[in-house]
């Protein structure tokens, strides 16, 4: 019988606390086979990054291996010295992290990361190991990879530079890779190219696979089988199938119910889009000049290059409905979301809030402003940590003097704060306090402080779990029936857009080249482009 790559035993991490014990992974148990991809599923705080930690050995203290053992091709490796669990690490594990930007060195190229990674654990010389590097790049993905290695990480874009971190993890050709949520901030395209490569990695190699992540979607399309992690837990273990189709546990249940479907059609529109038109976007074009110095340009004959970021697009937004703008990374929509709420001015083009250009400049540019507000991607960056959560929701209403007094003010965050189903109590508070679901509500919060009638939701759900997902999507709808607001929603989960939307349009290269009602636009789409996005989403309707 073929012996498991990784077996975990009965795992307890505990971190000691100021009142306290708290068990972060709680006798969780599970093996790996050669070749096998193993899905570990659950929400923020579930456990499952924790449970890859222990094995790598990368927990932080205070936090240890209270229990329990880990065994790596039936070798005990929990119990090593530090120094000889440093030689295991990148040699015999590999680790794939969330976030591919900070998890490579902006000072030095891909090349050079690649390169002393491999000649610290495999016997090469530079030249052996340049070659290998640019083969491993290749084997990930990268195109023109004898070229792209030396680049640096800002070179790259998102999905570029999973790929790349990915050849890291393979470089010394280790037998266990984790993946820590390796898909989560990219575009439904770029993420299915990124499912195929460690799928073909772990056919090709016979590597080991622990898939950590909160879509359920990635697990049922690279996965074969799973376990569900709840509050340091295993709740249930099975085949993907299995648990899909039939679970069993009430929470798995709930997890499966809180994922949109790109089929679903049951959209809540209690109050009905009006005729007109809120918003209107015409010829809006957006370059921005990347050349080099002039100096540069002089002296090593340097050519100017200007980037064409977002080319003649037109579209509108009907009062009270949500209009969304899909498309990858590059294609041009974050670009137009800063234009429509006033942080970056077009280079040409017009964006009409009710037949009014926000950038006209004048006495009513301030009253304009007002009636935009946007929420952004990332809510623990968009909020100020030294700020208490009441500042910054009152911060608006009082830079627009919609306040006449400190009083006023705390009635109207405390109204906020319950319109969003957070406790006024609250206010008090830092946002480091809150989970990612309800730093998200306060943005939400801040965004309708100033009482706008339009609001550019960039990305608001990437970075939450699937069940907070849910919740932050059913208070935007439930805020948008209740005070009419108009939404442009920009997302590359097109479930979410299908559920939330009722027109969008696609952009490629800067070109919006498909707009129209969602249901025409992902049942009938006419363009090539469009078809590719769709067919590359994850779909758990599929899992026999």
């Amino acid at each position: 019988m073929t012996e498991p790559i990784i077996s975990v035993r009965n795992l307890v991490v505990e971190f000691p606390l100021r009142r306290g014990l708290f068990t972060a992974v709680n006798d969780v148990s599970f093996d790996i086979m050669p070749g096998e991809i193993l899905g570990v599923v659950g929400e923020s705080g579930a456990g499952k990054s924790m449970t890859g930690a222990a094995i790598i050995g990368l927990i932080e203290p205070p936090g240890h291996i209270a229990g329990g053992e880990i065994y790596l091709s039936g070798k005990r490796i929990d119990n090593l010295p530090p120094e000889e669990m440093a030689k295991l690490r990148g040699k015999r594990i590999g680790m794939v992290f969330q976030d591919p930007l900070t998890s490579l060195n902006p000072l030095y190229t891909v090349g050079q990361q690649l390169v002393e990674t491999i000649r610290r654990h495999l016997p090469m010389n530079e030249a052996q190991a340049r070659q290998r590097a640019i083969e491993l790049l290749g084997e990930a993905g990268i195109p023109s990879p004898e070229t792209r290695i030396d680049s640096y990480p800002h070179q790259f874009s998102g999905g570029m530079r999973q790929r790349v971190v990915i050849a890291l993890a393979l470089s010394a050709e280790p037998d266990l890779i984790i993946a820590d949520e390796p898909t989560s901030a990219l575009d439904v395209s770029v993420q299915a190219q990124i499912i195929k490569v460690l799928k073909q990695l772990c056919e090709s190699r016979g590597a080991a696979v622990m898939l950590v992540t909160h879509d359920m979607g990635v697990i049922a399309e690279t996965a074969t089988r799973m376990i569900v992690m709840n509050k340091g837990k295993i709740v249930e273990t099975g085949s993907v199938g299995d648990i899909i189709k039939r679970p069993k546990e009430e929470y798995t249940i709930g997890l499966i119910d809180s994922i949109p479907s790109i089929r679903d059609e049951t959209r809540r529109h209690e109050v009905a889009p009006a005729a007109t038109q809120l918003v209107k976007v015409e010829n809006l074009t957006r370059d921005f000049d990347l050349s080099p110095s002039f100096f540069d340009r002089l002296v090593k004959g340097s050519k100017r290059s200007v980037v064409k970021a977002v080319q003649d697009v037109s579209f509108g937004i009907r009062k009270g409905s949500t209009y969304g703008l899909v498309g990858e990374s590059g294609s041009g929509k974050s670009t137009c979301a800063r234009m429509l709420v006033g942080l970056i001015p077009p280079t040409s083009g017009r964006v009409l809030l009710e037949d009014e250009d926000i950038w006209e400049s004048g006495s009513g540019t301030q009253k304009r402003r007002q009636r935009v507000q946007m929420i952004f991607q990332d809510p623990y960056a968009s909020l100020n940590p030294r700020w208490r959560v009441g500042d910054i929701i009152a911060e608006p209403m009082r830079a627009l003097k919609l306040v006449s007094g400190k009083r006023e003010a705390e009635d109207r965050v405390a109204d906020l704060l319950e319109k969003v189903r957070l406790d006024p109590i609250v206010m008090r508070k830092f946002p480091h306090e809150f989970s990612g679901g309800q730093r998200q509500r306060i943005a939400i919060a801040r965004a309708l402080s100033s009482q706008p009638e339009f609001i550019v939701c960039d990305e608001p759900t990437s970075a939450l779990d699937v069940s907070v997902q849910a919740q932050v999507l059913d208070l935007m709808r439930g805020l948008q029936d209740e005070f009419g607001l108009t939404y442009l929603l920009i997302s590359h989960n097109l479930a979410v857009v299908r559920q939330m939307a009722d027109d969008v349009g696609v952009m490629h290269g800067g070109v919006l080249v498909e707009q129209g009602p969602v249901d025409e636009i992902f049942d009938a789409p006419k363009v090539e482009y469009t078809r590719m996005l769709l067919n590359s989403v994850p779909d758990i309707s599929k899992v026999e």
